[in-house]
């Protein structure tokens, strides 16, 4: 059974998916002491969180690093603000994808199916372990690791995806249709500026390894991964 942890202070609305979460046979639990959000987050162990931006003393950006900087679970945030920045913030403190209260319970919970089966189920890659290589850099796709000689970066299950579809089609642009595809499979309800926060994401990763010009942007196309970086000795 999948667990998911709600992060918000409105009790109404946290009874609300409480009881649409259960109808479809999820586990849930919702924080009770918003100064203790991540003790009671890794005692419960979700495969999934729900955030909302505005919380009692901290707000949600910060329990959204707290939480990524000990788990790659998804997490979504639920949440009124609804300006483009509010929802850049989240992609670039970690989330995973930004729903926008008044919400539809059907989309969200299509939202909330969809990270899981890319988390944990059908497209998860199954048991066993997968990685790639191209010039010394490699994926771990299942563990959600990107190295480089002995320098290494942890992932989130979105960037490990478009790595994974960069690095399958080295030196190929990959049309930004493509990435949707591969990584929402419900990408109508996907903002056009999402990708762009995640390739953004994706280069932070690789400057980190010190790769700073190897992921290419085709405008009007998509991008291209150019292994120009050569192995580490």
């Amino acid at each position: 059974m999948f667990k998911i942890f709600i992060i918000e202070d409105d009790r109404g609305l946290v009874a609300l998916l409480q009881d649409y979460l259960h109808k479809f046979g999820y586990d849930t639990q919702a924080v009770s002491d918003f100064e203790r959000v991540r003790t009671q987050f890794e005692a419960f162990a979700p495969h999934l969180v729900l955030l909302d931006v505005n919380l009692p003393k901290y707000d949600g950006y910060y329990w959204c690093r707290q939480i990524r900087g000990i788990s790659t679970c998804p997490i979504l945030f639920i949440s009124a603000r609804d300006g483009k920045m509010d929802q850049v913030m989240a992609l670039e403190n970690g989330a995973d994808d930004y729903i926008t209260k008044p919400f539809d319970y059907e989309i969200a919970m299509a939202k909330i199916k969809s990270q899981l089966r890319r988390a944990y189920g059908t497209y998860a890659g199954g048991n066993n372990e997968r990685t790639l290589n191209v010039a010394g850099m490699t994926l771990d796709v299942e563990r959600l690791i990107l190295t480089r000689g002995e320098a290494k970066v942890d992932l989130s299950h979105t960037e490990a995806k478009i790595l994974d579809e960069l690095m399958q089609k080295s030196g190929v642009i990959v049309t930004r249709d493509r990435l949707l595809e591969k990584i929402w499979d419900d990408q109508a309800f996907v903002d056009e500026n999402t990708l762009n926060v995640y390739v953004t994401r994706v280069r932070k990763k690789l400057a980190a390894l010190a790769i700073t010009d190897g992921l290419q942007t085709v405008r009007g196309q998509g991008y291209r991964l150019i292994p120009n970086w050569g192995d580490v000795e």
